[in-house]
């Protein structure tokens, strides 16, 4: 499988000090991949160098073997909070990206409309964000990255703040989402057993300065259904694996 990101020795500093030293993963063209770690270890900050927001300092990464730069309208960006325009609708918001980008296609009504429908948000699309619920809002945000077309998706612990039962609903959509897109995916999350339901592979890092000490390779059969997959004696065993890679066990 030829990587669409490659990560070598890649490293980043703020005022001197080290956030991430000598990261180094490959993420394979539809591949679902979760990054685990504890708490400013630099999980979002990695996010952000492979998404062009910020420049790394050592090391290399790499975009479909071009050195990343910039921005780039082949990777779509879901932030922790739903930073959707609050006198705009749905659909505006979802073209909202779109629209600020000259260099953009727009997707036609019929695009749109299909778009809508994956996102579980027809009949919505004339709402305002506070018509709707956290949950419906962070579908809204997922669509702003998709409706860019973009080849992958990153995504920065977007349903952290969620409750459990909308986040697991959440997580059924996005599943759903990639399992007929099938985009390749980079995860920040903070939830282990999120991880291992969604992805093919989990990286597990270190304290700051993060860097990788794992790369577990989840082998559970797709597609999953959660109810079902859980109840699989090897989602346990990735649990405690990871558990234990964390500390937390």
């Amino acid at each position: 499988m030829s990587a669409v990101i490659s990560m070598a020795g890649a490293g980043k500093a703020f005022d001197g000090r080290k956030v991430l030293t000598n990261v180094s993963a490959e993420i394979g063209a539809a591949e679902f991949v979760s990054v685990l770690g504890p708490s400013g270890c630099g999980k979002s900050t990695l996010l952000r160098l492979i998404a062009g927001l910020e420049p790394f300092e050592d090391g290399g990464i790499l975009f479909n073997g071009a050195v990343v730069q910039a921005p780039s309208p082949d990777m779509g960006f879901v932030f922790q909070t739903s930073n959707l325009l609050p006198w705009l609708n749905v659909r505006d918001n979802l073209l909202l990206g779109v629209d600020l980008d000259p260099a953009a296609k727009r997707p036609d009504a019929a695009a749109l409309a299909k778009l809508v429908e994956t996102l579980g948000l027809t009949g919505f699309e004339d709402s305002h964000p506070h018509q709707l619920s956290g949950g419906m809002r962070h579908r809204v945000a997922i669509g702003q990255a998709l409706a860019r077309g973009p080849q992958v998706l990153l995504m920065d612990e977007p349903f952290g703040a969620l409750d459990a039962l909308t986040r697991d609903r959440l997580n059924m959509e996005l599943l759903r989402i990639w399992q007929r897109d099938r985009k390749t995916v980079l995860l920040v999350t903070h939830s282990i057993s999120e991880a291992v339901l969604l992805s093919d592979r989990v990286l597990v890092m270190s304290e700051r300065p993060g860097t990788i000490i794992e790369d577990v390779r989840i082998d559970l059969p797709r597609p999953r259904d959660p109810s079902m997959t859980r109840e699989d004696p090897a989602f346990g065993d990735y649990v405690v694996r990871l558990s234990k890679l964390m500390g937390v066990s």
